[in-house]
């Protein structure tokens, strides 16, 4: 499975950051409530965030050698899927709040009640944070190359042969 690319990422929340922007100019005006997450959304944030990292930490554990007990596959697999949901999410609410908020900015002198740009900016470093919590879990969920993987990996055009007669892909240095 390949990692979760930060263009594209990018790409998302710019184009979600201009679907934003327009439905914010759109409801501004016709009098229409401005579409933004209420911030009690940012507990359901708070709990995907910390569930995320719990999850991940106990993948990255096993994976450097605290092993009591093997990792149920499934699990570690729910983790990844978790931590490439987390990253879309957080840059479909990154672009979408940001949009809001670069659109409020312009009636900024116009209100005398700013919440709702401000709003709109703590909503996005929310999503901000699952970009964040994302891709630094989808990285505890990768296995490092064994060995023989790494061999194979630096020279997939020209077969290692073995130098002398009797080595072993064990080395008791």
């Amino acid at each position: 499975m390949k990692l979760t690319s930060p263009l594209l990422l990018l790409v998302i929340s710019v184009a979600v950051g201009v679907a934003g922007w327009l439905a914010s100019l759109l409801t501004t005006r016709y009098s229409l409530a401005t579409p933004v997450l209420p911030l009690t959304g940012l507990i359901t944030m708070g709990v995907i965030v910390v569930l995320t990292l719990a999850l991940g930490i106990r993948v990255l554990r096993w994976r450097n050698g605290k092993r009591k007990k093997m990792l149920n596959p499934i699990l570690a697999a729910w983790t990844l899927v978790l931590a490439q949901a987390c990253a879309y999410t957080g840059a479909v609410l990154l672009g979408w709040h940001a949009g809001i908020f670069l659109d409020q900015l312009r009636l900024w002198n116009l209100r005398s009640n700013q919440d709702l740009t401000w709003q709109a900016l703590i909503m996005a470093g929310g999503g901000l944070l699952l970009i964040i919590v994302g891709l630094v879990v989808e990285r505890f969920c990768r296995i490092p190359p064994e060995d023989g993987d790494a061999d194979e990996a630096l020279g997939r055009q020209e077969k290692r042969k073995p130098e002398a007669e009797g080595e072993y892909a064990y080395r008791g240095d």
